[in-house]
């Protein structure tokens, strides 16, 4: 009932957002636009792990084929590999907005943030592609009981007989490319940030200037901080329970945060709201 509730929940506040910004101009702005596309992955990625962990939950097993399995890797996958340059691309906007403003609004045009989109989507989905296809011509020989619930790569290697290690390779190459190299990004970009919000002279301004921030540095800790424990630190130092635990952290509970998160503390959305309540 708890996860369910909470799939319920994270639906609808990541749907209202979508809706929100699509209807009001008064969020017709590049930060809003790039948080549509993260509440579309927040809807993807909960649907796409939730129902089955539904059907563990209740029946303590559940079937699924070895296309089934792949293809909802593929959506975990894609859909990580997404938040992370999404949010990479937020502090982006970020950055500019705070460091650089007088340039926002020439780089920040909807030109440059419909074809980042684009290519982020397009790059996510070719990545994934290539350890899948690797994934699908390896010899899967062991009894097929994954001890997760997901479909997730390290549980999925566990079954193979096959030579495992340049798939493994190219996950930590991958890893450093969309993971680390954007999470540097991230804090370099912050680090800026703090930099000029401590040389604003009014305690009004620079409390106004990280306000604008706060949301999104909230956000990129809570997933990063899991991301990182999981898939950087060696697994053989965690419990299986713990790994778990860490999974539901980033897979159910940051999806349902992030429509929080950002609603919970903005002006701006609780003004469209407002006015969505009345035309509704």
């Amino acid at each position: 009932m708890l996860f369910l509730i909470i799939y319920c929940a994270t639906l609808c506040g990541n749907f209202l957002i979508v809706i929100l910004v699509s209807c009001s101009k008064n969020l017709h702005s590049p930060m809003y636009f790039f948080l549509t596309q993260l509440s579309i992955s927040d809807i993807l990625l909960i649907s796409n792990i939730v129902p089955n962990l539904l059907v563990v939950i209740l029946y303590h097993t559940n079937t699924i084929s070895f296309t089934g399995c792949l293809f909802q890797f593929y959506l975990f996958g894609l859909l990580e590999i997404l938040e992370c340059l999404l949010l990479t691309v937020m502090s982006y906007d970020r950055y500019l907005a705070i460091c650089n403003p007088l340039h926002y609004n020439s780089v920040m045009n909807h030109k440059f943030c419909v074809t980042t989109v684009n290519v982020i989507w397009g790059t996510c989905a070719m990545l994934t592609m290539v350890e899948v296809i690797s994934m699908y011509n390896l010899n899967f020989c062991r009894p097929g009981v994954i001890d997760h619930f997901y479909c997730d790569f390290e549980p999925l290697m566990q079954l193979s007989c096959s030579d495992t290690s340049m798939l493994h390779k190219w996950i930590l190459i991958k890893g450093f490319l969309v993971v680390i190299g954007p999470f540097i990004i991230i804090v370099v970009s912050y680090v800026y940030i703090a930099i000029t919000i401590l040389k604003i002279p009014s305690n009004t301004g620079r409390q106004k200037a990280f306000s604008t921030c706060s949301s999104h540095l909230t956000v990129v800790s809570l997933f990063y901080g899991t991301i990182i424990i999981v898939y950087v630190f060696p697994t053989r130092g965690q419990s299986l329970i713990m790994s778990k635990v860490l999974s539901l952290i980033y897979t159910v509970v940051t999806p349902l945060l992030n429509p929080i998160i950002y609603t919970l503390r903005n002006k701006d959305f609780k003004k469209a709201f407002r006015k969505f309540k009345c035309i509704v």
